[in-house]
């Protein structure tokens, strides 16, 4: 079948909690997330805005707005994370780092080098969920703080 489809972009994402409350409070206190808990008619869905309105992604630079470009690595046993995550940017990575400890989260190690790209470096949230942080290499004031 060679038939040409349109580019679907990806606009949400999606994490389990295990504490709802804990879990906006850790996305709030590391990356400055805002949050709606939405009730027991929407099963108890936490809904988070990681930008504000029209706000254009920092990462890449040539990101559509709104949208959310992503990526796949190799399967490795021994790395941190080996499900789906979200990968976060941010202005400062050793700064993010501590929010991210002392919101109760653990980072994986020291950040790598991406060669282009930035620093990168895994983490996990209060709720055991696997996402990273990358510190752009050419930040932009988009980026969050």
């Amino acid at each position: 079948m060679n038939t040409t489809v349109s580019m679907c972009p990806v606009v949400h994402f999606e994490m389990p909690y295990k504490d709802r409350e804990r879990a906006a409070r850790f996305y709030a206190a590391a990356f400055g997330w805002t949050h709606q808990f939405l009730g027991p008619e929407m099963g108890e869905y936490l809904l988070v805005n990681t930008a504000p309105p029209g706000a254009r992604p920092p990462c890449p630079p040539e990101a559509a707005l709104g949208s959310i470009n992503g990526g796949l690595y190799p399967h490795d046993a021994a790395a941190p994370i080996q499900h789906p995550s979200v990968v976060i940017a941010v202005d400062d990575i050793q700064s993010a780092m501590q929010r991210v400890r002392e919101a109760g989260g653990q980072v994986f190690g020291e950040p790598m080098t991406i060669p282009g790209i930035g620093e990168y470096v895994a983490f996990q949230d209060t709720e055991g969920n696997g996402n990273s942080m990358l510190q752009p290499s050419m930040p932009g004031t988009d980026c969050p703080a």
